[in-house]
Order: structure tokens, then C-alpha cells, then sequence
């Protein structure tokens, strides 16, 4: 339940339109319920503005359909991070309308429009297709939070030349997600450039020497631009969450 649904049950109740034990009825799931598996926190987005995400990863089908259902009930909208794509496809069997982005593993049902998180865009910046499952995580969980969502991809250092072509992209955001492998060096390129906020999302890409995105994860740390904010190996979510957090606040605004 959000703001608004509250605000229009208490007004129902006071002019008559609900009784007042059709009222508790319906806040009868606040500020959780338990259903065996989960204990779905229905009052996340009174709290926070977004309802509860689901982690699919380590999530059976049977787990999975037990929370997406009460959920629905509820009629918030769900994104689901990390499902792999059997369980989207057998999930999708019972839920038709939800959307599956194989590339991000991310699976989203929109029962009610999402309101506009910001006044700003959020530009999502990919440094490789390699990087690109972490970056579509972040593009859609952006989206689903009601954000005005732009993707750049493939603009890595070691073509410099492909990100200074798109610098008008880059001055239109309001806040701006890095992702980057190897090395994680796209940060500081880009926190060098512009005047917003700039959140770096290192991923696992890279070979031997990257440790599992962990090269990376202490380039971002170590970055010499000021102003950038790093978030955990591949977690393009997070990124996301933060970077609406900032848009909705209003601390994207451009100089």
C-alpha cells in the first residue's frame, strides 16, 4: 500500500463510503504478513516509497509463487532481481502480463502506473556488452521505480573517443550509474566531466588478475573525481535504488 491508496481508504472511511471495519480489513496485512515462506513488509513503500523487492536468486518456484501471489493481492508493483530464465518462463504461465528481460534477469509486473520518481534522468552507462547484464539490472529497476531512464552502452576507456561523442547525454542526466569491469577506470572518466552524481557499479567482468570484480570495486573506491559514489560487485539494483533516492529529492539538479 502507498500514500495515495492510504489517503483514499481513510477519506472513504470518513465520508462514509467504508465502514470502519471494512477499513481495518484492508490494513489488516500492515505493516507485514506471514505466509510461511516470507514475511512480505506490505508497509515498505508507506516507508519508502517502493514496495518490497524479491531476490530470486536461492528462491524456489513454490517460495516464489507464494510471494508474487499474496503480492498481487495487494496490488503493488513487483520486480524480481536474479531469476534465472526457467523460473521466469514458469512464473510467466501463471502471471502473463509480467515482463522478463532475460539480460538483467529481472522480471516485473506493473499493476498500477509507477509514480514519476523525479524531475530528472537517470543515465545508465555501460562500459562493455560484457557489462551489460549489470547495467539492464539498473535500467530496469530505475524504470520500475518510476524514473525517465536513459541507456549508454559500449563507451569504455579503452575507446574514449565513443563516450566523448555523447557528452550532451551525459550533461542531460541528473544522476548518472557507471558500470564497468577489468580495471573499473569509466568512474573516474566520467565523475571528471560532469556535475551531478555519479554512482559506480563495478562488475565481475575481467580476467584473472580483476579477482571477480574486486580490481575493479577498489578503482571506483580509489577514484581521484570527486563526487563519485560506489555501490557492491554487480549490484546494479542497489545503484538504481540510490540513484532514484537522489532524483526524487531533487539532488540530480544540474548545475
Amino acid at each position: 500500500m502507498n500514500q495515495d491508496a492510504l489517503k483514499n481508504l481513510l477519506t472513504a472511511v470518513q465520508t462514509g463510503g467504508l465502514s470502519v471495519d471494512e477499513g481495518l480489513e484492508r490494513l489488516r496485512n500492515l505493516p507485514f504478513e506471514d505466509v510461511g515462506v516470507a514475511l512480505i513488509d506490505h508497509h515498505r513503500e508507506l516507508r519508502q516509497g517502493a514496495p518490497e523487492v524479491i531476490l530470486g536468486e536461492g528462491k524456489s518456484l513454490a517460495q516464489l509463487q507464494t510471494i508474487i501471489g499474496r503480492m498481487v493481492e495487494s496490488q503493488c508493483n513487483i520486480l524480481v532481481t536474479r531469476l534465472d530464465a526457467e523460473k521466469a518462463a514458469l512464473l510467466q504461465a501463471d502471471f502473463p502480463q509480467a515482463e522478463y528481460d532475460r539480460d538483467a534477469r529481472t522480471w516485473c509486473l506493473l499493476q498500477t502506473p509507477a509514480g514519476p520518481a523525479g524531475t530528472g534522468t537517470i543515465l545508465v552507462v555501460c562500459a562493455g556488452t560484457s557489462d551489460l547484464p549489470v547495467a539492464r539490472e539498473a535500467a530496469v529497476t530505475a524504470r520500475m521505480l518510476g524514473n525517465r531512464v536513459e541507456e549508454l552502452v559500449d563507451v569504455g576507456v579503452a575507446g574514449i573517443h565513443r563516450l566523448l561523442a555523447r557528452q550532451e547525454l551525459l550533461r542531460q542526466a541528473a544522476v548518472i550509474i557507471v558500470v564497468a569491469g577489468m580495471e573499473g577506470a569509466l568512474p573516474s572518466v566520467v565523475g571528471g566531466m560532469v556535475g551531478v552524481p555519479v554512482i559506480a557499479v563495478p562488475t565481475s567482468v575481467g580476467y584473472g588478475a580483476a579477482f571477480g570484480g574486486v580490481a575493479a570495486l577498489l578503482g571506483m573506491l580509489n577514484s581521484c573525481a570527486s563526487g563519485v559514489t560506489v555501490v557492491n560487485i554487480d549490484n546494479g539494483f542497489g545503484a538504481a535504488f540510490a540513484a532514484s533516492r537522489i532524483n526524487r529529492l531533487g539532488g540530480g539538479s544540474r548545475p
